[in-house]
């Protein structure tokens, strides 16, 4: 069974105006001195730490071999940063933009200073929050060969995972705004194939050669190989407002790495789908969510985004089965579609309050509201 872990961006907020704070140094701090209340749920959690602006945080899972294992921990790191935030009188809400107006302030580390300086608004006005699951690989040849085999499954996991439709105040009228700020970094979105580990680093040396990033750690692919880890990660999704949601995106990119690497050993070729193609994809998939139709994996056509989703269940069902994650799927992808995702929540609050402050303070009782899987 293949290990997988979890990273989570989360906005940190004003728990009465929902107003984005710029807090990070001092949660972080306050986590620091209070390491007894990390013992949130029986497991003692890493830290939070910085990352772009200092109205976010980052929380990572250890790594875990079973779902129930990682959703406890998922759970655990959610709360100790809501603990930490409280002590800092702030609160954490898991929401892939900021739904109130917010000039965002940069973490003052020499790395974002340079990201500032030389890409400008693009990371001035970047507050932006999501999901990486990392799945472990047993070597770059085979993570490469998982990265050209899921390309043309991720948009249906954005789709899922959606949960960004207000910014600055407003609807944008899409479910994942966070992409669309996301994508106007020059490294991001989807890949071409690479064919071999050795063409990978081939490109992405050739990406650092061209000066147009700051360094590898910009290399913001939807899927990339992890520069730390033996692992693949999977960058697509928005951060998740229920909890639930985050389990099942990581059940799903598990089995999706391991249908991947299976194929690959069958010496089944990757589907050639160009990354243009690809990129209108993800589009669709931003702008509707579950509400409309999605582009089908397989025939490249527009398709109901259920019927999209019951198509990625059925790639997926046979390594469902064999790590005895089957039926915890089909539960928790019902019950997602069922009440829809992060972006159809919010806006139902919205639609009753006309309110984006009841918005983020909804958001930080769902955040830390278990009651699921």
């Amino acid at each position: 069974m293949r290990t997988f872990g979890v990273e989570e961006e989360l906005l940190l907020v004003d728990p009465d105006s929902g107003a984005p704070q710029a807090v990070s140094g001092s949660v972080i701090r306050w986590a620091r001195r209070h390491e007894d209340l990390a013992l949130a749920g029986g497991r003692r959690t890493e830290p939070p730490d910085t990352e772009l602006q200092r109205e976010q945080l980052e929380i990572v899972t250890p790594v875990c071999s079973t779902l129930d294992e990682l959703s406890a921990h998922i759970r655990s790191a959610r709360l100790a940063a809501a603990r930490a935030a409280a002590g800092a009188g702030a609160a954490v809400a898991a929401l892939g933009t900021s739904p109130v107006v917010v000039r965002p302030s940069l973490t003052p580390t020499h790395r974002y200073r340079r990201m500032s300086d030389t890409y400008g608004p693009t990371a001035d006005e970047q507050l932006t929050c999501g999901c990486h699951v990392h799945v472990g690989v047993e070597s770059p040849e085979e993570g490469v060969a998982v990265l050209d085999r899921i390309r043309p499954w991720l948009p249906s996991l954005l789709a899922l995972s959606a949960n960004s439709p207000f910014c600055q105040g407003a609807d944008t009228g899409y479910d994942s705004w966070r992409q669309q700020l996301w994508g106007r970094w020059p490294s991001s979105g989807p890949t071409e194939l690479f064919g071999s580990a050795g063409a990978y680093r081939t490109t992405i040396e050739a990406m650092l050669d061209s000066g147009a990033l700051v360094d590898e750690g910009m290399v913001y692919f939807d899927a990339r190989l992890s520069r730390r880890y033996p692992t693949v990660e999977i960058r697509v999704a928005d951060v998740c407002l229920d909890a639930d949601d985050t389990v099942l995106m990581a059940a799903l990119i598990r089995a999706l790495v391991g249908t991947a690497a299976d194929a690959w050993r069958r010496d089944e070729p990757p589907d050639p789908v160009r990354t243009d193609l690809l990129r209108l994809a993800t589009w669709r998939a931003s702008r509707s969510g579950l509400r409309g139709d999605l582009v089908h994996p397989l025939t490249r056509r527009t398709a109901p985004a259920r019927a999209v989703v019951a198509a990625l269940l059925t790639h997926l069902s046979p390594a469902l089965e064999r790590s005895g994650d089957l039926g915890a799927v089909r539960h928790l992808l019902g019950a997602l579609l069922d009440r829809g995702n992060g972006a159809r929540l919010q806006r139902l609050v919205h639609a009753r309050t006309r309110d984006v402050t009841s918005v983020v303070c909804d958001a930080v009782r769902h955040t830390v509201m278990f009651g699921g899987a």
